[in-house]
Parts: C-alpha cells; sequence; structure tokens
C-alpha cells in the first residue's frame, strides 16, 4: 500500500507518532510518503494517491484543517484535535522511523506519561492521568544517538524516577529535557544524577507566582549543581504568563530567576487575546539579546512607546 503521513502542524519539531506509524507500516513492505499539510491546502485529492492518510495534529490552532482531512477520508489524531485517541500496542511500542524527517544523530520519545499535578491550564493529567508512570526504557526508542530529546511531561514524579535517570546517565548521549522539569521533586539522589549527565540546555517550570517551594528547589539546585558544574549549560526556566498572574508576579519571578543564574522564557497562555504589554514582555525576555542588553522591562517597554 503507498500510505502518506500528514504533519499537520509542520513545524521543524518531528512528530513521534508519524514516526511510529512509518515504522509500522515500513515493516510490513508498504511504501510511506511525509506529506506537507500546504498539498491538501492546495487542493491536491490525496485519496486518490495513497491507499491510506494518516494525519497528526498537536496544536489546536490547527484543528480546523485537522477536521478537513478527516471529512475527507483521513485518520486523524491527537492532542490539537481534543480527541484521547491513543496507538494500538504494537504501535506505540515499535522503534521510531526517524528516517522520515531524515534524523540520524536524535533520539525522540517518553519513559513516561501522565502527572500528578492536574493543573487547569494543561491537558496532560486529563489526557494521559494523573499518575506519572513509566511507559518504557530508553533502549525502545534510543540505538546509541548523540542527542536525546526528552519529552515526559513529568518524569521526576515516577516512582520509577531515579532508575529511568540512571539510563540517561548511562547513555552518555546529550539530553534535552524538552519539558519543564518539576523543582520541587528533586531530592539530593535526583539532583546528583542530573548532575553527572551530558546536558547543554535544562528546563525547569515555574507556573504559579503563588508556589513557593519551587524558587526553594531552584535556589538548592543552583547551589549544589550551578555553581559548581564547569561545563557549559543554559538553565532555563518556563515561565508561565496572562493565566492566574498579575504583571508585577510575572517580573518578580522574572528578575528573580536572572538574579539566580537561571535564564527565564516567558510563555504565553492564550497569546491571541494576551494583553499587550505581556507580549511586549515575552519580547523582552525570549530575545535574550534585548534582555541581557536592557536591565529592567519598565526601560524597555518605555522605548516601545
Amino acid at each position: 500500500m503507498n500510505i502518506a503521513l500528514v504533519d499537520i502542524d509542520s513545524h521543524k519539531f518531528p512528530n513521534l507518532v508519524l514516526m511510529k506509524l512509518s515504522a509500522w507500516h515500513k515493516a510490513r513492505g508498504d511504501n510511506v510518503f511525509l506529506l506537507d499539510p500546504t498539498e491538501f491546502l492546495q487542493g491536491a485529492n490525496l485519496f486518490t494517491q495513497y491507499d491510506k492518510v494518516y494525519g497528526a495534529c498537536v496544536f489546536t490552532e490547527n484543528a480546523k484543517l485537522a477536521k478537513d482531512i478527516e471529512d475527507a477520508g483521513g485518520i486523524v489524531a491527537g492532542s490539537g484535535t481534543g480527541k484521547k485517541d491513543i496507538l494500538p500496542e504494537e504501535i506505540e511500542h515499535i522503534f521510531p522511523d526517524y528516517s522520515l524527517y531524515g534524523i540520524s544523530d536524535t533520539a525522540y520519545g517518553f519513559l513516561t506519561r501522565g502527572c500528578p499535578r492536574n493543573c487547569p491550564f494543561c491537558i496532560v493529567s486529563k489526557k494521559e492521568g494523573k499518575e506519572s508512570r513509566k511507559v518504557a526504557d530508553l533502549s525502545e526508542w534510543w540505538a546509541g544517538q548523540k542527542y536525546i530529546k526528552l519529552l515526559d511531561p513529568n518524569l521526576l514524579a515516577a516512582k520509577e524516577a531515579d532508575y529511568l535517570l540512571e539510563q540517561l546517565r548511562d547513555s552518555g548521549a546529550y539530553i534535552d529535557f524538552t519539558q519543564g522539569l518539576d523543582a520541587r521533586l528533586l531530592d539530593d539522589n535526583k539532583i546528583e544524577l542530573l548532575s553527572k549527565m551530558k546536558i547543554k540546555r535544562l528546563h525547569f517550570a515555574w507556573d504559579n507566582p503563588r508556589d513557593a517551594k519551587t524558587p526553594i528547589a531552584l535556589k538548592i539546585f543552583a547551589e549544589q549543581v550551578m555553581k559548581r558544574k564547569t561545563d557549559y549549560v543554559k538553565y532555563k526556566v518556563y515561565v508561565l504568563t496572562n493565566y492566574w498572574s498579575s504583571h508585577q508576579e510575572d517580573l518578580s519571578r522574572i528578575y528573580w530567576l536572572r538574579d539566580n543564574g537561571y535564564d527565564p522564557y516567558v510563555m504565553i497562555y492564550d497569546k491571541i487575546n494576551a494583553p499587550k504589554r505581556t507580549r511586549y514582555l515575552q519580547r523582552y525576555v525570549n530575545n535574550k539579546r534585548i534582555f541581557r542588553t536592557i536591565d529592567t522591562f519598565e526601560e524597555y517597554d518605555h522605548k516601545m512607546k
């Protein structure tokens, strides 16, 4: 069969589900083609050229296109569609076909799924459950690649966290925790394991300004790791804005993080409807050339007017 896989979001980040579907179909002798959604938008009738069309949609902003492809006869799922569909076990646990995106030196995957935090702005707990649980060993989707992109929503909350962190440490690969780690779950052993990994960029998250535990945990991590680690590592912290914080609370977190050696990264909830000041704040903080040159947002905001 001829199989079409449509990356509906069409971002630079590869879609893991499509890579697994590709591996499964290729193992059965099918021909697999990765398509850009623009082909569908331009009126191409994919269903006369392919026996099956799959679409994967992560972001809700692309939900309409996902629905159009589904209405035309495609099999479409993903967080952006609002569905809770999951892959069959034999596909979920297959080694991904990284060649679909021309990837050779990087592995992508989950070791755990689910999160006990159940944050109201996040779909993970509703979609994957309120327990962080082990779903794979590293060897299921890593085969010696130089880089590992870990997609777990809250690995540190799993009871197997230390065991999985040991796998990552022992891999010798460069580890990128793409989602913000929950600093409140760090302990001495987890800190030690993280300090022994090859990491170029480590992400934490500080979503709630009234959460007093996160800055305490980040302070401890800075004392135990950041001040004694000689390798150049970027320690980023996601800062949620436009949800339950005031502008002053956003600034307070941002300045605290900078003062304590962290690199804040502003995330805007509902960016389309966010106040102009919040969008200016994101531009100020996330453009590091500006952030390192202009000391305060007030000074930057004055220049923008």
